[in-house]
This record gives structure tokens, C-alpha cells and sequence, in this order.
């Protein structure tokens, strides 16, 4: 192990701007976070009712051009941002150009805080983009320096998000992984078995990363480790039935530090954990999402994982999906599908519930605020 991480080829190209955050950090944040005057936000009131649901809602599309009616819902404030993956990114200099063309789209939106332009750039093998970090969660967490690299990993995502203009990393990962190849150490995506050392990497990584203007994203509350390799979310339900204290004590723990951090952002699971309901997959489930707010006191955003996951399978379309997480008090929805249409119809979905009243109206708007107080402050 080098004694002293070495900086990337794209590290070495913003070294200078590295420096500058480190010592500006805390100035910047806070400067930041008052950019946008109260009086230059729209009224939640002043909305259209799709505007209004589309402040909940994150788009997908497919391949390196974003259609057409994408690019419609970013000028009407439909949609509150974008998600990246592979096949949208050719190289860096081709997404930062699409990226661009989704800020001067956004220009004649009535919502004008920023975008929330995301990805996932984990580290290892879970990278949108070519570059940092390049080092894995499980490398850094086993490290001479584990504290050293989280830092150095942390910078370096959200210094490569934010050189092409993204401005949200859907990262770190924070389970505690239980045996060597389940499902979150498989692509070793966890920083150890141990949740003292998942807490303390994590909650580096996140000040590291948010520093320098990239807002961080706690994933999968309240905890994917007891996930064996063949629980995997994305593909089919998964039920976990570790204990509640142990829930607490091992899993969730780690987001107690990085909720001190000030993570912006936490991504529930879409697993089932019995002890705490055994009705519904985490981000269904108010008594879960409830966990989060009251028993860790968590009041960022709160978002969900694809909304097309094969665990949510028995849970209905895109549109019952759509509106029951809202109705569980989730405040972004992630619309990954590689499909503007997926999207559309969960903005849809909530406008009608939020006109039929099958949606509290005040809830809702208070996920909004929550949303739009963080896109102000990026």
C-alpha cells in the first residue's frame, strides 16, 4: 500500500481546485445555502400540479442524447433532475456537454434552483465515470490508512461529479457486511464487517465528497448487510429478518455518524425487514422511513432506490409504486428505468393523487421543501 495516495490523471488536472476547497469548504457551503433569497423561490402554491409533482421526481433516459420530451419536462418543471449511467456517458467532455444542454434547458423553468444531476460513482467497479475513485470501498476500509483514502476517495468523486457538472453522488454505500461474497461485498461495495469502521470511512467520505460541493447519499437504510448473494433487490423481493436490536446496534449505526456529517441525502432499501415491517420493502414503509426521521432524527431528503426494481414487483405500476412511496414520506423518487416515460408517468401519478386528495397535500409539500432546499444549496 502507498504510503501517500496518488492523484489521477483528471485528480492532477483539478489539484488547484482541491486545495482551494479544502480551505474554503465551510465558507463555501454556507455561502451557498444563501444564494437563493426566499423571495426569488415560486410558491409551491404557484405551481401547476404537475410542476408541483415534478419536484419530487428524478427522470432516466436511454443512449448518449437525451430525447426530446426530456429536455420538454427540464423547460416546464416537470422533473427535478436527472440520473446518469454508462450508456448515456461516452466521455467526460461528451456528458459534461449534455449536461450543459440540460442547464440551458432548465433556464426557462419556473423552478429555478439547480438540477439535481446524479450518479452512481461508488469507487471499484461501480462507476459511472472514467477516473475517482478508483479504489473500492473494501479497499479503502482494509488499507493501511483507512481514514487517508476515504478522505482522498471522497474528494475525488465528488471533485470528478462536480468537473462535469454533476452535483449529487448517489454514495457511499454504508451496510455492514456479514460473510465474504454476499451481496454488498460481492462487488465490494462495503467498507468492512465491522459498523465502527462502516461509520467512520463513511462519514469521512461524506464530508470529504460534500466539501467540495457534491452533495453525498447514505445507501440502503436501514441496511443491506445481511443480504446473502442472491438477495439482490434489483432483480426479486428480499426479506430480512435480522433482529431489531441488531438492526440498530450493527446496521444502522453507521448513520447515525453520517448523519452527524451532515449527509444530504439517504437512499432506503427496497428489501423487507421483518422485524420492523414485515408488510412492506423499507421505502414503502412509513414505520421504516419513520425509523429514519424520528429514532436517528434524520431531516435531509430521503430517496428511493429504482422504482422499477424487481422487488417491487407485487406493489403495482410505476403510478402505485410512485404514490405509495410518496405516501410512505419519501421525498425523491428515482425513476431509473432508462425511460423518460417511467418518469412521466410517476409525475403524473402524484399530481392526480395530490387533486384527489389520496395524497396529504401538506406532506407533500414539505418533501418539496425539503428537495428544494437542497438543489438552492448546490
Amino acid at each position: 500500500m502507498r504510503s501517500t495516495p496518488p492523484l489521477s490523471r483528471r485528480g492532477a488536472l483539478i489539484a488547484g481546485a482541491a486545495a482551494l476547497a479544502g480551505g474554503l469548504g465551510t465558507a463555501a457551503g454556507a455561502e451557498a445555502a444563501v444564494r437563493m433569497p426566499e423571495s426569488s423561490r415560486p410558491r409551491f402554491s404557484a405551481l401547476t400540479p404537475q410542476q408541483r409533482a415534478g419536484q419530487c421526481v428524478i427522470h432516466s433516459y436511454p443512449g448518449l442524447t437525451p430525447p426530446s420530451s426530456l429536455m420538454n419536462a427540464i423547460k416546464q418543471g416537470h422533473t427535478a433532475g436527472v440520473i446518469f449511467f454508462g450508456e448515456n456517458i461516452q466521455n467526460l467532455s461528451q456528458i459534461e456537454s449534455v449536461i450543459q444542454s440540460m442547464n440551458a434547458a432548465h433556464a426557462s423553468s419556473p423552478v429555478k434552483a439547480p438540477l439535481l444531476l446524479m450518479t452512481d460513482q461508488e469507487g471499484g467497479v461501480i462507476r459511472r465515470l472514467p477516473g475517482e475513485p478508483v479504489m473500492s470501498a473494501k479497499d479503502v476500509g482494509a488499507s493501511a490508512d483507512p481514514h487517508q483514502w476515504a478522505d482522498f476517495t471522497g474528494q475525488g468523486a465528488g471533485l470528478n461529479l462536480a468537473g462535469i457538472g454533476m452535483n449529487v453522488n448517489l454514495a457511499p454505500v454504508l451496510d455492514v457486511y456479514r460473510a465474504d461474497g454476499d451481496f454488498t461485498d460481492q462487488y465490494e461495495r462495503s467498507y468492512s464487517k465491522s459498523a465502527a469502521a462502516v461509520a467512520s470511512c463513511g462519514k469521512t467520505f461524506i464530508t470529504s465528497q460534500q466539501a467540495v460541493g457534491v452533495a453525498a447519499t447514505a445507501k440502503h437504510f436501514p441496511g443491506l448487510g445481511p443480504a446473502t448473494a442472491s438477495q439482490n433487490t434489483d432483480l426479486r423481493a428480499v426479506t430480512i429478518a435480522t433482529s431489531a436490536a441488531t438492526l440498530r446496534s450493527v446496521d444502522e449505526a453507521p448513520y447515525r455518524d453520517a448523519i452527524s456529517a451532515g449527509v444530504k441525502l439517504v437512499m432506503l432499501s427496497w428489501a423487507t425487514y421483518t422485524a420492523l415491517d414485515s408488510a412492506r420493502p423499507a421505502g414503502l414503509s412509513p414505520t421504516v422511513v419513520g425509523e429514519l426521521r424520528n429514532r436517528l432524527g434524520y431531516q435531509g431528503v430521503t430517496i428511493t432506490d429504482a422504482l422499477e426494481a424487481g422487488a417491487l414487483q407485487s406493489f403495482g405500476s410505476t403510478s402505485q409504486r410512485a404514490v405509495a412511496a410518496a405516501s410512505a414520506g419519501m421525498d425523491l423518487l428515482l425513476c431509473s428505468a432508462r425511460s423518460v416515460s417511467q418518469g412521466d408517468e410517476a409525475v403524473t401519478a402524484l399530481s392526480d393523487a395530490l387533486g384527489s386528495g389520496l395524497l396529504d397535500a401538506a406532506a407533500f409539500e414539505a418533501a418539496a421543501a425539503r428537495v428544494n432546499a437542497l438543489r438552492a444549496g448546490l
